[in-house]
């Protein structure tokens, strides 16, 4: 048992690699997914998810005109795309893009500045607050009636399922808010 003990003692130490690993991962989905928003496939596959939230589909020209628009992952239409760029799907996922990527930023600033960082730990933590959103906006986030039984909820589409996962991004958004409130304060005391 003593090895057990010291083993336990070990892990019990992860929980300061844990956040600085939840901060880098949570920095590399925002940079990633953030410079992917300046390619038209990435801009295309949110048109359904900004053009049916209350909050979002201002941004676009011609929300309600989004579904006979929608390509695929690879799909070049040459006429879609020109009614995405006049629907101002682009230019709206450029924008995008710029903020995911400051976030990043700002999450991978923690290394140097705990303020900087816990905006970006701020950030990390409500942006999924709106993505979320999207699983009761979007009629998309579900499997459609196709024939088969299985559809609406609780199915998730392939697009559901990636909104889904923002439920880690939430979690750690307050593990790195409590980690830079944390070494902030101890900041302050030295």
């Amino acid at each position: 048992m003593p090895n057990l003990h010291a083993t336990l003692h070990r892990l019990s130490k992860l929980d300061t690699l844990g956040v600085s690993l939840i901060r880098i991962a949570c920095a590399i989905v925002f940079l990633w997914i953030g410079l992917l928003k300046f390619v038209p496939y990435e801009a295309d596959s949110i048109t359904p998810f900004v053009a049916n939230s209350p909050v979002m589909s201002f941004f676009y020209a011609h929300p309600t005109e989004y579904k006979e628009h929608l390509t695929h992952e690879g799909e070049l239409n040459p006429v879609k795309r020109e009614w995405q760029t006049a629907n101002n799907t682009y230019a709206f996922s450029n924008g995008l893009g710029t903020v995911e990527i400051l976030i990043g930023l700002f999450i991978l600033s923690h290394f140097f500045s705990r303020r900087l960082g816990m905006v970006g730990s701020l950030l990390a933590f409500a942006t999924p607050i709106v993505t979320l959103s999207f699983l009761v906006t979007t009629p998309e986030a579900w499997v459609g009636h196709g024939g088969d039984t299985e559809f609406g909820f609780p199915y998730l589409s392939g697009g559901g399922r990636l909104v889904l996962k923002d439920t880690l991004m939430l979690a750690g958004g307050v593990a790195m808010i409590a980690d830079s409130a944390r070494r902030i304060l101890q900041e302050k005391v030295r």
